[in-house]
């Protein structure tokens, strides 16, 4: 049998299990926030044009209306400054949406503490542990963060500002310019962390895999059924000319 021929036996068998990592989008999906003078991403929209009536009476159909950052999305290298003149999300390569994973696991520090970040140490003591990183693979950081569910939740404003795990500056540096991964996935509402703001530079994440031709994945959940090495994710954005990301349905392979 063709690896493709037994890739299909096993998911039709069931040892080869689809995990669905997207979050459901709607009008309730929690949203990035920014300062008010800056311009905001829009929630997420159904206008119905037809359902089986006067307007279309065998069909029902809608038009919808939402940010390209809304809800679990991918980002393209354009969407910050120091890849503007990288991919869109359009011309990123098709090889970049089927790529394997590791699951960094921080659940119980951020439990403890909210603001918890990931180190390059924490990353480079998993690469030992598990025998290094997977080339052109994803960094997906397990925090928990997706059971939080609504805007209030996600978004976690305390007294110094949006409030939420990620990576430290440095080691989103290391990430996108010393590791073989082509990005990081995160459950959060965007890929840095709530007080990235006052990082230097203001939200790494988004500075140096951008302007590394790198990739991000937010708001993944369902992390926690996946094993810390061996699965593949598939992240499908919208090949939209000239866009900065798109909403995404990311899935991953998991062997049973």
């Amino acid at each position: 049998m063709s690896v493709l021929s037994d890739l299909t036996a096993a998911l039709t068998s069931g040892s080869i299990e689809v995990i669905d990592l997207t979050a459901p989008l709607n009008a309730e999906t929690p949203l990035l926030e920014l300062p008010p003078e800056f311009g905001q991403t829009a929630a997420f929209q159904l206008e119905e044009i037809s359902r089986y009536d006067e307007r279309g009476p065998a069909w029902y159909w809608n038009n919808f209306r939402t940010g390209e950052h809304t809800g679990t999305h991918f980002d393209a290298p354009n969407h910050w400054v120091t890849g503007k003149d990288l991919a869109d999300i359009s011309s990123v390569p098709v090889g970049a949406f089927v790529a394997p994973a590791i699951v960094l696991d921080v659940t119980e520090q951020v439990a403890a503490d909210p603001n918890f970040l990931i180190e390059r140490e924490h990353v480079e003591a998993f690469a030992a542990e598990h025998g290094g990183l997977p080339d052109g693979g994803w960094l997906l950081c397990r925090t928990g963060w997706s059971a939080r569910v609504t805007q209030e939740e996600m978004i976690n404003n305390t007294d110094t500002g949006p409030t939420s795990p990620g990576l430290s500056a440095d080691c989103a540096k290391w990430v996108a310019e010393e590791s073989p991964l082509q990005g990081i996935g995160v459950e959060t509402v965007g890929t840095d962390a709530g007080a990235a703001h006052s990082f230097d530079p203001v939200f790494p994440c988004h500075s140096f895999l951008m302007g590394n031709n790198k990739y991000g994945l937010a708001q993944l959940q369902n992390l926690d059924q996946l094993p810390t090495t061996g699965a593949v994710i598939i992240a499908s954005p919208l090949k939209i000319i000239g866009g900065s990301g798109s909403p995404a349905r990311v899935v991953a392979l998991v062997e049973r």
